[in-house]
């Protein structure tokens, strides 16, 4: 029983082929395309009103010279939110489950935001390895503490999504096992859980738009202190 609970997590494979690049591909089909037509239809017009409003609050703070990735960091918004909502369909897998894309997508992208600070900043990017007003003796201390706290943010971005995905999956997966398993016993507590199922499953779905615009987040905080 604890085997299943956790297969729902591991890559498909189709004849021994991996799926992942399919997986992690056929999203992009559903997102609406522009038209050469005087009038957009209503879901174009929504998805670039959503673009839009969230590109302009996450480059508020950011200079100008930041802005450069904007198209990067919204496609990764959009690419994050469809691979988080389709996984909470039935029969579905969540490629966002699995920490070796998380990294794949965090380190890269965090490790450019430092060489840009290096390239552009040299001096300010070194500093924030020390405030200011440190005392001497706490010199080597503060050093080497904000040098792991640096290297830990990307860890600690492709943790936090795949670890609060994980965990809504498998609370679903649990709390409907325990449905199927009381309805004909105690019908009463199966009508309870349900309701408790329906509940999670609205949460999931606020988790999963949450955790990839905080991803993105983050990701522009990173880069608002190297430009």
């Amino acid at each position: 029983m604890m085997l299943s609970f956790f297969d729902q997590f591991l890559s498909p494979t189709l004849l021994g082929i991996p799926l992942m690049t399919l997986a992690l591909t056929l999203p992009w089909i559903l997102l609406p395309t522009p038209d050469p037509r005087w009038m957009s239809s209503r879901f174009l017009v929504l998805q670039n009103w959503f673009i839009n409003r969230f590109t302009q609050q996450l480059f508020l703070p950011i200079n100008a010279a930041g802005h450069k990735w904007a198209l990067v960091l919204a496609s990764l918004m959009m690419f994050l939110i469809i691979l988080n909502t389709l996984g909470l369909l039935p029969y579905t897998f969540t490629p966002t489950t699995q920490l070796a894309l998380n990294m794949g997508l965090a380190v890269p992208l965090w490790l450019a935001t430092v060489l840009i600070g290096l390239r552009n900043q040299p001096t300010i990017s070194v500093g924030h390895l020390l405030p200011e007003a440190t005392p001497g003796l706490l010199i080597p201390v503060l050093i080497v503490i904000e040098t792991a706290s640096l290297f830990i943010r990307p860890l600690a971005l492709g943790v936090r999504l795949t670890a609060n995905l994980t965990a809504g999956h498998l609370l679903i997966q649990l709390i409907s096992t325990a449905t199927f398993v009381l309805l004909p016993m105690l019908p009463s507590v199966a009508l309870l859980t349900m309701i408790l199922l329906y509940l999670l499953t609205l949460l999931e779905v606020a988790v999963a738009l949450i955790q990839a615009y905080v991803f993105v987040l983050l990701l522009s905080l990173y880069l608002q202190e190297n430009v």
